[in-house]
């Protein structure tokens, strides 16, 4: 027999993402200042007393196996804070705790899809989603939608996208890569059409903390017994409490759901990090103080940066509602060219900018829209000004 690679496995995309900061950090590696706009985590350090529960942790000896599903301590904070924060009834064995919020998500699609399903994703989108819905068998249905609508998906959208092999629709709010906010009302008006169509919600609620200008987060499972029935919330610890590194995610879901997910986490990884799982309980139980400072930081910097690019010529952006990312429409780069180069796509943009002017940016086809970018406002303010600089200088050489 041939020795064949997996056909899946091969065709799974490189996080572009990934690839851009890794690039970034190679330029940075050979003493070159560079400006990284496509950082999807939090430039502040883990809170010192999340840190410490970690460091505790270690000297009691806390190193073993936990449950596959994770620590009943942890699943029974995750369960408190989901009825506290997001009005929503997980019991503690509705939760599972995984290594990491892709993971999260890893679990869900892998717990509910067969061979064929469908999964209804709007774009623009997380790249992730396509390609974690295909390692689980399932099919992607793009639903594009526009900045006239704020890049959310519309209730007819999600209606006319639904077959008899639909079997979820993934939420994402506060958005990556739009920032956009859905509110109550839009929730609502969604949740009649999911309730009706008897499919799961896969809400990932991962930026939940970093809403701004006083709008309300909502949890759509909050929004009644029918909806939360089908909606299976993912979050995580990364954003708000800046600890991507420590790759604790949890979720929230219908018992059936939770019990699969855990069966399979069982064979898959077995539990999340122990120390991890220590520190996260720390995060959920303990002092909040530190969410609430990042969030009022990026608050600054959003407001910054959304001033200075809508003042450049050839891009535009939508002033984002949360998280930590402006997604901004460089159709009019397009056709133009800087110095002897034509940028014939976005990818060609993004390169010129890292090679010539120092800055990284996200070009956003894997994100479903060709030609728009991502800038991550979770920098410095002063990289922020150096950066917005030099695209400003950029966008003054074209020709």
């Amino acid at each position: 027999m041939a020795l064949t690679l997996s056909k899946k496995g091969q065709a799974v995309k490189p996080s572009s993402t990934l690839a851009i900061t890794a690039k970034a950090k190679a330029l940075k590696a050979e003493g070159m200042d560079v400006v990284g706009f496509g950082a999807g985590e939090p430039d502040f350090n883990t809170p010192e007393h999340i840190c410490q529960a970690a460091v505790k942790a270690i000297e009691n000896g806390f190193t073993k196996y936990t449950a596959a599903a994770g620590m009943p301590e942890l699943k029974k904070a995750v369960s408190e804070k989901f009825a506290k924060v997001n009005k929503l009834t997980y019991a503690p064995e509705q939760c599972v705790i995984s290594n990491g919020g892709k993971h999260a998500l890893t679990n869900v699609f892998e717990a509910i899809l067969n061979p064929g399903d469908e999964v209804i994703i709007p774009a623009p989108f997380w790249l992730s989603y396509p390609e974690i819905v295909k390692l689980a068998d399932g099919v992607p249905v793009i639903v594009r939608c526009s900045a006239e609508q704020n890049y959310k998906i519309t209730p007819q959208q999600l209606a006319e996208a639904c077959t008899e092999k639909t079997k979820a629709f993934i939420l994402n709010s506060p958005n990556n890569p739009t920032g956009m906010v859905y509110s109550r009302e839009e929730l609502l008006a969604l949740a009649k059409v999911i309730v009706e169509k008897q499919i799961y919600v896969v809400s990932d609620e991962i930026y939940e903390s970093l809403v701004y200008d006083d709008k309300e987060f909502v949890s759509i499972g909050s929004l009644g017994e029918d909806i939360l029935a089908l909606t299976i919330t993912c979050n995580g610890m990364a954003k708000g409490y800046a600890m991507t590194g420590w790759r604790i995610g949890y979720t929230g879901a219908p018992l059936a759901v939770a019990k699969v997910m855990g069966s399979i986490q069982s064979h898959q990884t077995s539990n999340p990090n122990s120390i991890a799982q220590a520190a996260s309980l720390e995060a959920l139980s303990g002092p909040q103080e530190s969410v609430a400072f990042m969030r009022t930081e990026f608050d600054k910097r959003r407001n910054y940066i959304i001033e200075r690019i809508n003042a450049m010529p050839y891009i535009r952006a939508i002033r984002p509602e949360g998280a930590f990312y402006v997604f901004a429409d460089v159709s009019k780069v397009i056709g133009k060219s800087c110095g002897e180069t034509q940028i014939t796509d976005v990818s060609v943009m993004a390169k010129i900018l890292i090679e010539n002017y120092l800055t990284a940016v996200i070009p956003c086809a894997d994100f479903g829209f060709a030609d728009h970018i991502r800038l991550s406002y979770a920098i410095s303010m002063e990289q922020i000004k150096k950066g917005m600089d030099r695209i400003e200088q950029f966008l003054k050489d074209l020709h």
